[in-house]
Parts: structure tokens; sequence; C-alpha cells
């Protein structure tokens, strides 16, 4: 499968999305960092465009209902779009536009990036040797991986389209090594301050380049008109906001507070979260292996085990994973962000689709454990529904704004 075509839109997705300020609530989709487990945010967000979309579309073998026809897109309900690491590359294929701006790939897609381009962006290591000292200072001094393909694939796929072109509001978060302050690229301030508005190829590389895999960007934007430019020293978005949904907040209310129109006080509330609608998409956590870093071992265990121990990175993964709260579904390969092996691929995907079937649950904020929701159904039940509370709020929008 390649990522190829462009989706053609009906009459009914003509439209794009509409204005918050015409609508009932405010609506957001976060996407989790993971690296190559990003298929499993791909496969529910497949699924969540199924929902919106016609009952001739069986997607997993489980029939849709009937909403807002084959061509609808996820973009077209969604107000802010925002993601981490390998959710910023989702978040700009999703939003990235064609030549008649509209979305220029489907959710379905997501999944064929992942199994072309995963094996080539992450290619396995070479077995055999032992382990000398050169290899383990190499493994904790250098990145793992060039980065050159994924770099090549993203300009290839974007174009020259910039953060200002996208077809809704995108958040992506980075961090600025040079500075040490995290840089949050965002529709909203591209479309007015030209220094901010970068290419959706160089954000992507950027907010994806986790350390311990890749070497950091730099990037220079320039604005022809004023003839000011901002270099940006950036490395992966995580260590800015591991769970994206803090960024997208904080941008929201940054426009409520500059008066822009689309967010209209009069007609919302933003201190409201009543009046917020948000699904934030993860990719699996890590707590088997955080489970290894207690106390007493990390009192005995010096500099170097810190850094790196028995093929780990105890150190950078307890700064990576200390804001992460998704279910513990993850083990073996699939633990891992860079094992791009089909059979690892494959089973990601699965876990995406076993995830639908399980309850809805929500996290006792005492033990840090899911727990299910009686009465609540699996999360595909859940996504149903939301799928169509979204399919009413673009409706909405729509009347609002014709009348």
């Amino acid at each position: 499968m390649d990522i190829t075509g462009t989706a053609s839109a009906s009459a009914d997705t003509t439209v794009p999305q509409s204005p918050p300020s015409t609508r009932k609530l405010t609506t957001i989709l976060s996407i989790d960092g993971g690296g190559i487990r990003g298929l499993i945010p791909a496969t529910i967000i497949a699924f969540l465009e199924s929902k919106l979309q016609a009952s001739a579309i069986s997607f997993f073998y489980i029939q849709s209902s009937e909403l807002d026809g084959p061509d609808a897109r996820i973009t077209d309900y969604f107000d802010i779009i925002a993601g981490t690491s390998t959710g910023a590359l989702l978040t700009s294929l999703l939003a990235a536009p064609d030549e008649k701006n509209q979305p220029l790939f489907d959710a379905r897609m997501l999944i064929s990036f992942y199994l072309d381009n995963g094996p080539k962006i992450f290619p396995a290591k070479k077995a055999g040797g032992h382990l000398t000292v050169a290899k383990l200072l190499g493994a904790v001094r250098g990145p793992k991986y060039e980065g050159a393909l994924l770099h090549d694939k993203m300009r290839t796929l974007m174009r020259d389209l910039k953060v200002a072109d996208t077809v809704t509001n995108v958040v992506v978060p980075a961090f600025d090594a040079k500075c040490l302050q995290p840089v949050i690229f965002n529709t909203y301030e591209a479309k007015h301050e030209p220094i901010k508005n970068a290419y959706l190829s160089d954000i992507c590389i950027c907010t994806t380049m986790a350390p311990t895999n890749f070497r950091a960007q730099f990037l220079t934007i320039t604005d022809h008109d004023s003839g000011q430019s901002r270099e940006y020293h950036l490395v992966d978005g995580s260590i800015t906001a591991k769970n994206p949904t803090i960024a997208a907040m904080s941008v929201l209310i940054k426009e409520v507070l500059r008066r822009n129109p689309d967010f209209n006080p009069g007609r919302h509330d933003c201190t409201d979260y009543r009046n917020y609608l948000i699904i934030s998409v993860g990719t699996g956590s890590n707590k088997q292996r955080a489970e290894k870093y207690t106390a007493p071992q990390r009192a005995k265990r010096g500099l170097l085990q810190l850094l790196y121990n028995g093929g780990f990175t105890p150190i950078i993964d307890i700064f990576s994973h200390a804001s992460t709260d998704m279910d513990d579904c993850l083990k073996g390969n699939t633990l891992e962000e860079n094992i791009a092996t089909r059979e690892n691929m494959e089973s990601l995907m699965r876990i995406g689709r076993e995830l639908l079937k399980k309850p809805v649950a929500r996290v006792n904020i005492e033990t840090g454990v899911y727990e299910p929701v009686d009465g609540e159904g699996t999360n595909e039940e859940a996504l149903a529904r939301f799928a169509k509370i979204l399919s009413e709020e673009r409706k909405l929008r729509q009347r609002n704004l014709n009348s």
C-alpha cells in the first residue's frame, strides 16, 4: 500500500469547518507520540472517521451507521488537531490540503504510511557480535538513526505546504535545545507571524527528533517582507508536552485572550470545560519497564547505568514517560518505539483493534490504574457516540453560519 491520491469531497463536505463562534462545543483531537506505535492511534482514528461516513463502509468488520457520507474527513469536525512526535506526523497528514483546499489524505492512509515507511525509517540493526565498550558508549552518546529518509518522505508528501495552509488548526509542540524553551507551532500564530509559519515537513521532522533516536534539527524561518528571521534548534516535542492536549488548550486560551473573533466570549465561556469535546488518543504505556526503576535499585546504580542499562535508557525513559497516563496494554516488542518489523506492526494494529473492543475505563488518580466504567459500553461504542455528537455539532455550525 502506498499513501497516494487525494480525497474528493461530496456536496455535504465541501464546506470547511465553521468557526468556533458559531458553535456549541470546541472540538479538539489530540494524538500522543510513540514512534512506530503511532499505528495504534492511526487505527483508532481511522475507525472514528469510518463512523462519520456511510453505512456502505465496513471497517474492521464493524458496520458503520450512516452520518455524513463516504467523503467525510476527520478535519471536518475538529477545531484543533494537536500532535507530539509521531502524533505530529499524523496531525500533518490529516490536515494537509490538496489544490482544492480539501484534506489531502483520509485516515485509513495513515496506516499505509506506517506500513510502507516504518521499516525504512527504523531499519533493523544487524544481529551478532559482543557488547563492547565502544558499542555501549555509542548507544549512550549518539542517536540510533539518521532520519534522512523520514525528512525526504515528508517533504515529498507535504511539498511546500506551511502551517498556515492547514485545512483545520494544528498545534505541534517542539523544544528548542539552544534556548531551553518550548516552541509550539500552530496555525493561529502562523497566519499572523511569518517567522512562525514553518513548512509542515520541517515541523514534522523537528518534533519527532527523540534524542536517543534522531539528531536535533536546525531550522531558520525568514519573513521576506520584513527581513526578520528566527533560528530554531529543535528536538522531540514530547519534552514540551507528552500529552499535546495541554499545548492545544494553552493555544486556544491564548486566542480567547487575544479576542480572536472565532472565539466569541459572548457565545462561549472558555473556562467552562463542559463546552469542550476532547478526544485524546495515545500510543500505549511503558509501565512494565517503569516498574524496574525502583528507588532502592536507583540508589545502587551509577551514572552510566542510569544512562544505559540492558538496552534501556532509564533516566531518559523516566523523564519522557513522567506525564503518560495510558492503559498498560503493551508488552515485548510493542513497547518499543522503533521496531518496525511487519510482525510488530501487525501486532500494534491488532492492539488498536482490541482497544476498540475493551470497555470504557477511567484512571484512578490514586493508583494510576484504569478501571472500567459501568454503563459506558466499549471504546468503539463510545467513539460511535462521539461521532454522532461531532456530526450534530458540525451541522449546527453550518445552520448558524447560514443564518
